[in-house]
């Protein structure tokens, strides 16, 4: 049996990807899995050793120096065949443990060059050096490391045109997780939902507005990013009608989109999310609701092509409420917009398939 670790300094151990997803199909497969992240308790759940380092929550430079050595300082004593790592802090350890003749696989969740340009805590002056960098370490790593899986197409095509091994692995659901299919659709509530991360450039103020315009309310799960940015949301006129939800585990969320007439998923149009394949909208498909969408192109296709729901302009409040209020007035056709989008993920948005990518590829570098 090969021996396997994932590493993150950022994630939590039951990160959907890394645990759920990744860790878990693979000893599903007959490796012998190991997990290292920030706050773990040790333990072996569902075939995967996990495996616990300091959080650090005060400052991300401890976190980057700190957290990241101890990653690596708990990496090496496991001593596996493959090392997966999920951030790009961790680059420097891939390529120490490349150095000491392991397999390392770099897992790109998102294009963080373009990412890093609509990061807040970066002056902005200074982002798009803060990018160029980046993309250097990481061009450079790539060329280096065992392979890159990718988290979407797009990123996996700019990985590619490089000299490295590029797979995309999509981060779509696992079939059984998020679908209750025994939900009678007329006992929902009048609710859409939003689950996820919370700032502004995911919507959230436009979210608001929007459910203030309507008689529905808004089932709100996930944390906010910024102090600042929830204590101006709870001043907004339409927070009356949120329900706020906090942090929810995989079995709450499942019941959260049970109850919901449809999901959000509003990002602005910023370059890391105009090409992105966000994991919610996936998930609302597969719990069988419609998806209210930013209308990008590539969303579009997805959304309006699968007819299983509806795209918007993100930043437009009066535009998001009258799709909202459609869905709610119009309930046969929602069912039958989520019907439409359970359907699409039974036959090529699901993890099932993709896991199978995964698997091949650690088969072909062992």
């Amino acid at each position: 049996m090969y021996k396997a670790v994932h590493l993150t300094s950022v994630h939590s151990a039951f990160d959907t990807r890394l645990y759920h997803k990744e860790c878990s199909s693979l000893a599903k497969a007959g490796y012998e899995m190991h997990l290292i992240a920030p706050g773990a308790i040790d333990q072996v759940k569902n075939g995967v050793t996990l495996h616990g380092v300091t959080k650090i929550n005060s400052s991300r430079l401890s976190r980057m120096t700190k957290t990241v050595w101890d990653v690596y300082q708990k990496a090496i004593t496991i001593n596996a065949k493959i090392y997966h790592f999920h951030d790009p802090e961790l680059i420097p350890v891939g390529l120490l443990l490349k150095a000491q003749g392991k397999k390392v696989i770099y897992d790109v969740h998102e294009d963080v060059p373009k990412d890093i340009l609509d990061k807040t805590w970066i002056a902005k002056p200074f982002r798009q050096t803060v990018a160029w960098i980046i993309k250097k370490l990481e061009n450079f790593g790539a060329e280096y490391f065992d392979a890159v899986v990718a988290a979407t197409p797009f990123i996996c095509d700019r990985f590619s045109k490089l000299n490295c091994h590029a797979v995309n692995v999509n981060n779509y659901p696992i079939l059984s997780e998020l679908h209750l299919p025994e939900i009678d659709w007329l006992q929902k509530e009048r609710a859409v939902c939003y689950v996820g991360g919370i700032n502004d450039i995911r919507g959230i103020q436009e979210m608001i507005e929007a459910v203030g315009k309507t008689d529905a309310k808004l089932l709100l799960a996930g944390e906010f990013s910024d102090v600042s940015q929830y204590n101006q949301a709870v001043t907004m006129p339409g927070w009356t009608q949120v329900q706020e939800l906090g942090q929810l585990n995989r079995i709450e969320v499942a019941q959260t989109l049970a109850k919901s007439m449809a999901g959000l998923v509003l990002f602005y149009p910023k370059a890391n999310h105009i090409n992105a394949q966000p994991n919610k909208m996936f998930e609302y498909m597969s719990a069988g609701i419609p998806v209210i969408a930013s209308n990008f192109p590539l969303w579009q296709e997805i959304v309006e092509g699968n007819d299983c729901g509806i795209c918007v302009d993100p930043l437009n409040p009066t535009m998001i409420a009258e799709a909202i209020q459609w869905i709610i007035e119009h309930p046969s056709e929602a069912k039958r917009m989520g019907e439409n989008g359970r359907k699409a993920v039974e036959k090529k948005y699901n993890w099932d398939e993709e896991s199978e990518i995964l698997i091949k590829l650690y088969q072909d570098l062992l």
